[in-house]
C-alpha cells in the first residue's frame, strides 16, 4: 500500500505571505505558537492553522516539549521548488544577457 499524498504541496504552502514569514521565523530556531503569534496581527488559532498547512507540506515539524508544542523548519521539501525555479532560470539568464548586450551596444 502506498502512503497517502500530502494534503498541501510546497507551492500551496508558500503561496501565503503569513506562511512564508513563519518559515523565516523558524529558520533560525524552534518556536512555540505563542512566540510565533507575537509577530502577527492574527490569533494564535490562525497561526496554528498556517502551521498545520506547512506541516502537511512537510515544511514544518512539531515537537512536544512539556506542555507546549514547538515548531521547526524542515527545508528539504524546498528542493522541489528550487528545481522548478531552476528550469526557468535559463530564460532569465537569456533575457539579462540580451539586456546587457543592448545596453553595452548603445
Amino acid at each position: 500500500m502506498t502512503a497517502p499524498l500530502p494534503k498541501y504541496d510546497v507551492f500551496q504552502a508558500i503561496a501565503d505571505p503569513t506562511r512564508r514569514k513563519l518559515m523565516e521565523l523558524l529558520s533560525g530556531e524552534e518556536l512555540s505558537v505563542t512566540a510565533l503569534s507575537s509577530h502577527f496581527p492574527i490569533t494564535r488559532t490562525a497561526v496554528s492553522k498556517h502551521l498545520r498547512v506547512l506541516q502537511e507540506a512537510g515544511l514544518v515539524r512539531e515537537r512536544k516539549a512539556g506542555r507546549e508544542t514547538r515548531y521547526s523548519l524542515q527545508a528539504a521539501p524546498l528542493l522541489e521548488l528550487k528545481r522548478w525555479l531552476g528550469f526557468y532560470e535559463q530564460y532569465w539568464d537569456n533575457k539579462l544577457a540580451a539586456l546587457q548586450r543592448l545596453v553595452e551596444s548603445e
